[in-house]
């Protein structure tokens, strides 16, 4: 009976947009280990390889341009790259912030906004249209939205649906780095990479919250 029930879920795997056992496996890679000492951020084992922080990297206060520490997963701002720690370090990041008095600064929404139509959300066609004029306000054409959302579509509805992770609430820049990671070659990806934060800088906040 056991036996049966795995084989269910085995042909199950991939079911929607039929996932390879590689992706599925692969597209929650992490984001490494991260040690938070008194006056300096040590992250080892980063999985995005075209990083700065890869594999390893140590960061000083002076370093840190920001923090956004209610992003999910919080992002450290350096040499205009986002950097992610997980979320169980939340409290630690915002003693770290409050201690140096680095900036923390509020969630950019670019890629929340261009990876909606991949969520287990509908949406109307005022709220489509509302999403799309907010991006143009942060200089993302209209048209580049929906080159974007062509170029990702496969792969963010097989992160969202083939995972069962059945997001409904907001896919980010983080999931949308963790979905291409494993269709791309490495050359490939480092140029989706330098691009994807491209647009999350686009039209950033850089003043505290």
């Amino acid at each position: 009976m056991l036996e049966t029930i795995k084989n269910i879920f085995k042909k199950r795997k991939g079911a929607f947009f039929n996932s390879t056992d590689y992706e599925l496996n692969n597209f929650f890679c992490g984001f490494g280990k991260c040690k938070i000492e008194n006056d300096k951020i040590t992250i080892s084992d980063y999985k995005f390889k075209p990083s700065k922080a890869y594999p390893k990297i140590t960061i000083s206060k002076e370093q840190i341009t920001s923090i956004t520490i209610d992003s999910n997963p919080p992002q450290i701002n350096y040499e205009n790259e986002w950097i992610f720690v997980s979320a169980e370090l939340k409290d630690e990041l915002e003693k770290f912030i409050n201690r140096n008095n680095i900036l923390k600064t509020e969630k950019n929404w670019n890629w929340d906004s261009i990876l909606d139509p991949f969520l287990d959300t509908e949406f109307s066609e005022e709220e489509q249209e509302s999403t799309l004029n907010k991006l143009e306000e942060n200089g993302i054409k209209r048209n580049e939205t929906l080159e974007i959302r062509g170029k990702v579509s496969k792969q963010m509805y097989k992160y969202n649906f083939d995972t069962m992770l059945w997001d409904w609430c907001s896919l980010g820049l983080a999931d949308v780095l963790q979905a291409m990671r494993v269709k791309l070659t490495d050359e490939e990806f480092k140029d989706f990479y330098k691009y994807a934060m491209k647009i999350e800088n686009k039209n950033a906040t850089q003043h505290g919250v």
